[in-house]
């Protein structure tokens, strides 16, 4: 599945599946003794060094750790992406994986943190395979393949989400372009997976998937090229799900893409109208579905889910009926809260992109200008 939501469709998508995005965090604090109806909503805004300027290139957060370091990617002005982090005073680490292929095309794209600072993504090399990685807090790297992994052109390993204990799940296409799942302990020891009858398997592709118990959410495709949701247990064992009134058709259906530490589920279910709607799967499996008001109705707009906070505190896009990106904060009793970030654009395509929240409860995410370039932000509701 191609990332076709959050306006990606409109933005454009990489060539080979997943739109790359990406994240930066800080951590800030608000005024100290203030009462908290007098507590002001907060904007940090900021763009990596060297990243380009021109339309479609710039900074993309993914996530954000509880120390504030943030991971992501940054298209540079020849559409080079690297991985960056953004640390909690301000400053800034560029950085490429090494074997990465350097030039307009290839990347290196940081997707997922955990609290010690270790970072995982994935990278292409100058023959464009893929390939999975883990960078420490001291520069050093890991690389790795899950077996089975294709060798050719947009095939082999990405990694997209790492858990305190330095667990990590990704996907990997095989040599005819099928995805399966990994898990990657912290052992090295990598289980890959296919959800029983799927003829692909994802997990989710967010930074947000892998809980500190080893759960793993995602997606899966059936015969008909619909989608619906899975929850991997660290035992193995796969729970399927759908949300209620999701489409069956090729590209409806159910994808789950975030998961806290309590085990509660978020993501979106694309209906037969073919208009996207937020979900929440609590942890005994009871599913609710949501709607942001304002949201647009029309094919491929509606609520998208992206991140949970222990809480239970959702973050996430909804497109409006002119196409444009909004953010939101759904509290756990269902209260809703829209933003945008300053500077955002507001024609189609454009707009706000929240990520991520961590558990201090700052958002962290990107927006794109007038221009389609596209910048990093934090938002301390």
């Amino acid at each position: 599945m191609m990332r076709s939501r959050l306006g990606f469709g409109q933005c454009g998508v990489a060539a080979w599946r997943k739109a790359v995005l990406a994240l930066v965090l800080v951590m800030c604090t608000l005024a100290v003794g203030l009462p908290a109806q007098e507590r002001k909503a907060k904007f940090i805004t900021f763009d990596v060094p060297g990243a380009g300027m021109g339309s479609g290139q710039g900074t993309y957060p993914s996530t954000t750790n509880a120390g504030g370091t943030t991971a992501g990617g940054y298209l540079d002005d020849v559409n080079d992406f690297h991985g960056f982090l953004r640390y909690a005073d301000g400053s800034f680490a560029t950085f490429d994986a090494p074997g990465a292929g350097i030039g307009p095309g290839y990347f290196t794209i940081a997707w997922g943190i955990n609290p010690a600072g270790t970072t995982t993504g994935g990278y292409t090399d100058a023959a464009n395979v893929l390939h999975g990685f883990l960078r420490y807090r001291d520069g050093t790297y890991s690389t790795f393949e899950a077996p089975g992994a294709g060798r050719g052109a947009f095939e082999g390993t990405y990694a997209f989400n790492i858990n305190p204990a330095g667990a990590t799940s990704g996907y990997y296409f095989d040599a005819n372009g099928t995805d399966h799942g990994f898990v990657r302990g912290r052992d090295s020891t990598i289980t890959t997976f296919d959800v029983p009858g799927a003829t692909s398997t994802s997990p989710a592709d967010s930074g947000n998937g892998l809980n500190p118990a080893g759960d793993a959410v995602g997606y899966y495709t059936d015969d008909a090229g619909a989608w619906h949701g899975f929850v991997r247990a660290p035992n193995g064992v796969i729970t399927k799900f759908d949300a209620p009134g999701a489409g069956t058709s090729p590209s409806q259906g159910t994808l789950g893409w975030a998961i806290n530490p309590a085990g509660t589920i978020v993501g979106f279910d694309v209906d037969p109208g073919n208009v996207s709607h937020g979900f929440v799967r609590d942890h005994d499996g009871a599913i609710t579905r949501f709607d942001v008001p304002r949201a647009g109705t029309a094919y491929g707009q509606g609520s998208y889910p992206e991140g949970i906070d222990p809480s239970g505190t959702i973050t996430g896009i909804y497109i409006d009926g002119a196409g444009v990106n909004h953010g939101f904060l759904r509290a756990r009793n269902g209260a809703m809260t829209t933003f945008d970030a300053p500077g955002a654009g507001a024609s189609s395509g454009q707009g706000t992109f929240p990520l991520s929240i961590n558990s201090a409860g700052t958002i962290t995410g990107m927006y794109f200008d007038t221009n389609n370039v596209t910048h990093g932000f934090l938002y301390i509701p």
